[in-house]
């Protein structure tokens, strides 16, 4: 995996881990009666979810260009080894 995939990957998983830990001061803030924290940690994790969401989808863009061949626009699954495997056995 290219290390820009596993740079997006990590981004997306820490900007979960961040919306989660907001979303649960968040609650604490309610149940307190503090709703005014409640409200700015709920707003900071909605902005984490969205850095999340990002992040996740450029994740998906890079993996979705490691199968797109180039120039085709086509998108194939398949593998160095099985694409050669595959003209061998045409000619």
């Amino acid at each position: 995996m290219p290390k820009s995939c596993e740079l997006a990957y990590h981004c997306a998983a820490r900007h979960h881990e961040c919306a989660a830990y907001q979303y649960m001061e968040a609650a604490k803030c309610e149940k307190a009666g503090e709703y005014e924290k409640a409200a700015h940690h709920a707003y900071l994790a909605h902005g984490h979810s969205q850095h999340a969401k990002h992040w996740g989808a450029e994740a998906a863009k890079l993996h979705a260009d490691r199968f797109t061949h180039i120039g085709s626009g086509e998108l194939s699954a398949t593998t160095a080894p099985e694409q050669a495997a595959m003209k061998g056995s045409a000619a």
